[in-house]
C-alpha cells in the first residue's frame, strides 16, 4: 500500500490568512492537537523572522509530542553572501528541531525578476544551504517555490533546481504551486517529469486561487508524490492553502491509503473545530466533511431515503470523521423530517398520522410569515412539543411593554446622553399572573431581565441559562423600516446550547418570540420543579 506523509503548515502558511494571528499559547494547543490527529510533520514557523516564532520552538522543546516532528522552516541563503552568516540559516539550526524544510526558486522568472540574481547563483544558493544543514545532521526537505508556473516557462530550469537539490542531499523536495493557479492535469504532468530526474521522494504544495488546492494535491498523489503538504480548514494567504480536511479522509476512505488511523480519522471534526475558535473565527459549516452542515439534509425525498439507507445521500458515514447527519425541518421538508427529528426529541409520531400532517402544515405556514426553522431546532422541538395532547407550558405571555427614552448624563461621565430601555412584563404561571418590570442597556436586553424576574420566583435554576448571541434579518429589504424581520436567538446553560427563532414586522415583538422560546426550550428540556 502506498505510504503517504502528511505534513501540516497551519502554524506559519495557515496564520498568513487575514484576521488570524496565533499566540505562543495557541501554537502550542494547536500542535498537540495536530499530534492526536496523526500528523507526521508539523511546521512549527520561521524561527528566524519573529520573536514569537523563536519563542515557540524555545517552549516547544517540552511538547513531548507522541507522532508528529516538529519542523522549522526558513530561505535558502541570500545571493552573494555565504551560509556561514546567513542568520535565517543560523536560527533554523539552532531551532532544536531534527527536520527543517527550507524554501528556495525554482522558476527562473522568480530567480531574475524577484531575487534580482543569476540563473547559476540561485543554483548555488539552493545547493549551499542544503548542504550546510545536512552537515548538521539534519533532515532537510526543500519546498521549490514557484515549481509548475516555472515548469511552463522553462521546463529545463525547473527540473535542474530539483537535481541540484538532490545532489546537495535533500530528503524531500516538496513541487509547490505557490500561485494556486494550475490545473490537477498539469500537476500531473510535471510530476512525472520531475521523477525521471530524480530518485528523491516528492512532495507537493498547494494553493486554492482557483479552487484546486485539494484536487491537485490528491492528482500529485496519484502521480506518485509521498508528502502532502496543507492547513487544517484550508487556511492560508489570500484564498488559502490545501485543506488537510478534505484531503486526509479522501486519501484514507477514496484511495486507500491509510495515513492515519480509524481512531485519529474520527477526531478531524473535532481538531477543525478546536483550530476554528484558536484563530478566533467561526467554524466554516460549509466544509466538506467537518462542517456542521457537510451531512444536513433538508429536502423530504432525501430525509425518506436517507430513513431507509443511510448511503441513499451521503458519500460516507460521518461518525467515520466524527461527524453527523443533521435533519433539518423547513418549508421544503417532508413528513419523514418531521418524524425524525421528533424521534430525536422522544417524541414518536407515525408518519402517516394527523399530528405529522399538521405540523407540516404549520411549519410551512409560519416559514411564509419569516419563522425559519432549520437553523433554529428548538423552535421546532417547542411545535412538537405543543402538539402533544394535554401539553402545559412553564408559563404563557399575557402582555408586554416596552420604552425607551434618553437621559442626560452629568457632564463628568462623557456623553450628554444615554439611552435606557425598560420592559413591562406579564406572565402566567400555575394560573397566576405575574407583573414585572426591568431595565435594560436595550429593548431585547430589558425583555430578557423583565421576564427572568417573573420565572426566576417559580424556576431558580432557569439563572443558568445565558444569551450568547443575536442576530437580526431583514426580510424584505424593499419595504423599508415595514419590513419582516427575523430574530434569531442563541442560549446555554454550560452545558448545551439552542437557537430559537422569532419574526414579525415589529423587531421587538420577533425578539419577544425568541426569546420565551428560549427559555420555555429550556424548562421544558429539563423539567425543572416549581420552587
Amino acid at each position: 500500500m502506498t505510504q503517504v506523509q502528511l505534513y501540516d503548515t497551519t502554524l506559519r502558511d495557515g496564520a498568513q490568512r487575514e484576521g488570524i494571528s496565533f499566540s505562543v499559547v495557541d501554537k502550542l494547543n494547536i500542535a498537540r492537537k495536530l499530534d492526536e490527529l496523526g500528523i507526521h510533520f508539523i511546521e512549527g514557523g520561521w524561527p528566524g523572522s519573529n520573536p514569537k516564532d523563536v519563542q515557540f520552538f524555545d517552549k516547544a522543546k517540552r511538547l513531548n509530542l507522541a507522532q508528529a516532528k516538529l519542523v522549522a522552516f526558513s530561505s535558502t541563503r541570500r545571493p552573494g553572501t555565504v551560509v556561514e552568516t546567513d542568520a535565517n540559516l543560523q536560527a533554523m539550526a539552532n531551532a532544536g528541531v531534527e527536520v527543517v524544510t527550507i524554501v528556495g526558486k525554482s522558476s527562473e522568472l522568480q530567480v531574475t525578476q524577484v531575487l534580482e540574481t543569476t540563473l547559476n547563483e540561485n543554483l548555488s544558493m539552493v545547493s549551499d544551504s542544503i548542504e550546510y544543514l545536512k552537515a548538521k545532521g539534519l533532515t532537510v526537505f526543500f519546498d521549490a517555490e514557484h515549481f509548475f508556473d516555472g515548469f511552463k516557462i522553462n521546463p529545463e530550469y525547473a527540473l535542474k533546481v530539483l537535481e541540484v537539490a538532490t545532489k546537495a542531499g535533500a530528503d524531500c523536495l516538496v513541487l509547490c504551486d505557490t500561485n494556486g493557479g494550475c490545473l490537477p492535469s498539469e500537476i500531473k504532468t510535471a510530476i512525472l517529469e520531475a521523477r525521471g530526474v530524480t530518485d528523491t521522494p516528492l512532495g507537493i504544495h498547494t494553493h486554492n486561487d482557483t479552487e484546486m488546492a485539494v484536487a491537485g494535491t490528491l492528482a500529485a498523489v496519484s502521480a506518485g508524490v509521498v508528502q502532502v503538504q496543507g492547513t487544517v480548514n484550508g487556511y492560508g494567504e489570500r484564498c488559502g492553502n490545501a485543506n488537510l480536511c478534505s484531503i486526509i479522509p479522501a486519501l484514507k476512505l477514496k484511495m486507500g491509503i491509510d495515513c492515519i488511523t480509524d481512531t485519529q480519522l474520527a477526531k478531524l471534526t473535532e481538531v477543525s473545530h478546536y483550530i476554528s475558535e484558536a484563530a478566533n473565527l467561526t467554524p466554516d459549516a460549509f466544509l466538506p466533511y467537518v462542517g456542521s452542515s457537510a451531512f444536513a439534509h433538508k429536502a423530504g425525498l432525501h430525509v425518506s431515503g436517507l430513513s431507509k439507507w443511510a448511503g441513499s445521500y451521503q458519500h460516507i458515514d460521518p461518525v467515520r470523521v466524527g461527524n453527523k447527519s443533521k435533519m433539518l425541518v423547513s418549508e421544503l421538508s417532508g413528513k419523514v423530517n418531521i418524524t425524525q427529528r421528533a424521534k430525536a426529541i422522544g417524541v414518536d409520531l407515525p408518519v402517516q398520522g394527523v399530528e405529522v400532517q399538521e405540523l407540516l402544515k404549520k411549519v410551512k405556514l409560519l416559514e411564509s410569515w419569516g419563522f425559519q426553522y432549520e437553523n433554529a431546532e428548538a423552535s421546532f422541538d417547542l411545535l412538537v412539543h405543543r402538539a402533544q395532547p394535554g401539553y402545559q407550558p412553564p408559563f404563557e405571555l399575557v402582555d408586554f411593554m416596552v420604552v425607551i427614552e434618553k437621559r442626560r448624563r452629568p457632564p463628568v461621565q462623557g456623553s450628554a446622553e444615554e439611552t435606557l430601555a425598560e420592559a413591562v412584563v406579564k406572565v402566567r404561571v400555575s394560573g397566576e399572573v405575574i407583573h414585572t418590570a426591568a431595565e435594560g442597556n436595550g429593548p431585547v436586553n430589558a425583555l430578557d431581565e423583565a421576564l427572568r424576574k417573573a420565572l426566576l420566583q417559580f424556576y431558580p435554576s432557569l439563572s443558568v441559562v445565558k444569551l450568547v448571541d443575536y442576530k437580526v434579518r431583514i426580510l424584505e429589504e424593499s419595504t423599508g423600516t415595514e419590513s419582516q424581520v427575523r430574530v434569531l436567538i442563541e442560549s446555554g446553560d454550560g452545558v448545551t446550547e439552542w437557537r430559537t427563532v422569532g419574526s414579525s414586522a415589529n423587531i421587538i415583538e420577533a425578539s419577544w418570540l425568541a426569546l420565551a422560546d428560549s427559555l420555555e426550550y429550556w424548562l421544558v428540556k429539563n423539567k425543572p420543579m416549581n420552587s
